[in-house]
């Protein structure tokens, strides 16, 4: 649409501004704006303000807001629509209603992240839509690959069981990484220090990042071997690129049902055991891949396309 000038000619319209905002805490949090950011086409995107507003300059035609409750919950005072997006799998303590856990995000426009194909029973989501997978904009791998990619949650995970799996199977596993992959990237969202300080004096060949900070589709892209928490976030990644998964050992509740319910759809082998060659050869897609054992019905990756789609229509004409 143009606008007319005082002279008559016609202008460009304001580029319509969305706040995007996540909790950088939680992988899949981060996966999963940044997915969502490759589909919002003229929108231009903006990010919370440096010094802990909401937002600089006027307020944004819309937002999204992944996890975080509180930010969605002041953007809603501020007169800023809201899509809320859910991006990882919870689990409900007992006696907790979908209301309490929606908190504060009830009046946005309330996604999930949820695969068709993965296996309910589902806790109530007060009213939030369903999304499919969201799956990374790039859904090929580079033609030559190599080392191991490594990730790692500890988002709601107890912080003396992060710590246990750190020092312990983390430092070996990538260890037997290095040694058979040549290199080992090694990416966490929560509890940096303790990652770094479990894996210092390994040989060359390891790198450490925060989730938050490095595009990890890329890094799958370039790696030959992924090696991952149970997390949505990961599933859909390897799902969309049909590249071989090994989960590491789950971490804390939400993880350990996540993998529970993929085992009874997907075969994807656990790395308990660093000395299995298995887990550092694995098959290649394709013929009897572990991905062929979903239901093409229920194969949908379009999770990503569907919410940017709704901020760009919340933007146009908030609710």
């Amino acid at each position: 649409m143009a606008v007319l000038t005082p002279g008559g000619a016609a202008a460009p319209a304001p580029a319509r501004r969305v706040l995007l905002a996540c909790d950088e805490e939680q992988l899949d949090s981060t996966l999963a704006l940044r997915r969502v950011t490759a589909h919002l086409g003229d929108l231009f995107p903006v990010g919370p303000a440096s010094d802990g507003a909401p937002f600089d300059g006027p307020p944004p035609d819309a937002a999204l807001v992944c996890d975080d409750d509180a930010a969605t919950a002041r953007l809603l005072e501020l007169g800023v629509p809201v899509v809320h997006l859910q991006s990882g799998h919870r689990v409900l303590p007992a006696g907790a209603t979908a209301d309490a856990a929606a908190g504060t995000a009830d009046r946005a426009l309330r996604r999930l992240h949820r695969p068709g194909w993965l296996p309910g029973p589902w806790s109530p989501a007060a009213g939030a839509r369903p999304t499919g997978a969201l799956a990374p904009v790039r859904l090929t791998r580079n033609r030559v690959r190599a080392g191991a990619l490594l990730l790692l949650s500890a988002r709601g995970v107890p912080e003396r069981e992060a710590d246990a799996f750190a020092a312990g199977p983390l430092r070996a596993l990538v260890r037997a990484a290095v040694a058979r992959t040549g290199r080992c990237e090694v990416v966490c969202d929560t509890g940096l220090a303790a990652v770094r300080c479990a894996l210092d004096g390994l040989a060359d060949g390891v790198r450490v990042s925060r989730a938050a900070e490095v595009d990890v589709d890329a890094l799958h892209a370039a790696a030959d071997v992924f090696v991952a928490a149970p997390t949505l976030g990961a599933l859909a990644l390897a799902q969309a690129r049909r590249a071989p998964l090994v989960f590491l050992p789950p971490l804390g509740s939400a993880q350990r049902e996540l993998a529970e319910r993929v085992a009874q759809v997907v075969p994807v082998p656990l790395a308990t055991d660093p000395g299995d060659p298995s887990l550092w050869v694995p098959p290649e897609a394709g013929g009897a891949g572990q991905w062929n054992a979903l239901d093409p019905g229920l194969d949908d990756l379009r999770g990503a396309q569907r919410v940017a789609r709704t901020l760009r229509q919340l933007s146009l004409a908030p609710l």
